[in-house]
């Protein structure tokens, strides 16, 4: 197949392009490079899409496949109308964030989705879930019965940039002093590994798949989560659990960002991480047992340095300041 990937120079874009080099298909990546280079074996065509419709300039001919990952629904409504009608078969990787509401364990592919942003308008932090909205909505329209809409939930596995996953393994495997936990072993976690959603992609663009379909991984207790990180990053730390209420009082951020404790989530968030993923294994998704991916995290980690500075999870001084004021009662 001849494959264009929007992307292809970080994490979920870069293994999907290094996958499809591996099975032998024809890979072209178009990017800035801001994050390095594509793999080895991919033709990259440096363009910055900001610059509107000129940037696809380099990349003519007809398409077996394109992968979109962008979060800007102006940059993808114009890659959608410069390769659309040259392309057989178009993947989307939008986010479960799209979900109106996440309130309800087990909702399906057909819950409400969030109003869709405005074409026009810059995406932000805040407004994630309807910038990827708005772009489902535009695939739909402008690549039609081609369109494969790709809702993936928490990405882990080697690479992760995001250190949500990580954070626990790696801080288990860096302890010498306590580790402050959330008082939460039975709320649900649910990630899916980098390296199996891009076997996905590649297979359902192999295989011609389309429609919408939740990527998630397998639901697992955050508890059983936490016991693996222990276990895998030997020998075990000692912990000190903490009730929700305490936490939020004294300042400590859910899920994700600095001074967090990462898959802690607020309230009101019980499907969150604990959507369905049958419709998405019957038409080809495999997963590698969780426990395999907690592994490849931590070897990942400890490559990349366990004490280097993280993009989520709490910091070495605001945990110490937090076990002291909690064990002083």
């Amino acid at each position: 197949m001849r494959i264009l990937i929007l992307g292809g120079t970080a994490f979920l874009s870069a293994e999907t392009a290094r996958q499809a080099v591996a099975s032998g298909h024809e890979v072209t990546c178009l990017a800035r490079g801001s994050s390095g280079g594509p793999p080895d074996g991919v033709a990259w065509v440096r363009a910055d899409r900001s610059e509107g419709a000129t940037a696809y300039a380099g990349v003519a001919g007809g398409w077996d496949a394109v992968v979109e990952v962008s979060r800007e629904p102006r940059q993808a409504r114009q890659a959608l109308e410069a390769l659309g009608p040259r392309t057989a078969h178009w993947t989307f990787v939008s986010s479960c964030s799209v979900y109106a509401g996440h309130s309800v364990p087990g909702e399906r592919e057909d819950a409400e989705l969030l109003p869709p942003l405005p074409v026009d308008e810059d995406s932000s932090p805040e407004t994630y879930g309807e910038s990827k909205s708005a772009i489902e909505q535009l695939t739909v329209e402008l690549a039609g019965e081609k369109s494969h809409i790709v809702r993936a939930g928490l990405i882990g596995g080697p690479g992760d940039s995001s250190d949500r996953y990580g954070y626990w393994p790696a801080r288990f495997a860096g302890a010498e002093d306590p580790v402050l936990l959330p008082d939460i072993p039975d709320h649900a976690t649910q990630i899916i590994d980098v390296r199996d959603l891009a076997a996905w992609i590649l297979y359902a663009a192999e295989q011609q798949v389309t429609g919408a379909f939740n990527a998630v991984g397998d639901v697992v207790p955050f508890g059983e989560y936490i016991d693996e990180s222990r276990r895998l990053a030997g020998p075990l730390g000692e912990t000190v659990v903490a009730g929700e209420d305490w936490l939020v009082e004294h300042g400590v951020q859910y899920w994700a960002g600095k001074d967090s404790l990462p898959l802690w989530l607020p309230s009101g968030h019980d499907g969150f991480s604990a959507r369905p993923n049958a419709a998405a294994r019957e038409l080809g998704l495999a997963l590698r047992p969780w426990q395999e991916t907690v592994r490849d995290t931590l070897e990942d980690e400890r490559a990349r340095g366990l004490d280097r500075e993280r993009k989520a999870g709490l910091r070495s001084a605001t945990e110490q300041r937090l076990l002291a004021e909690f064990l002083a009662g």
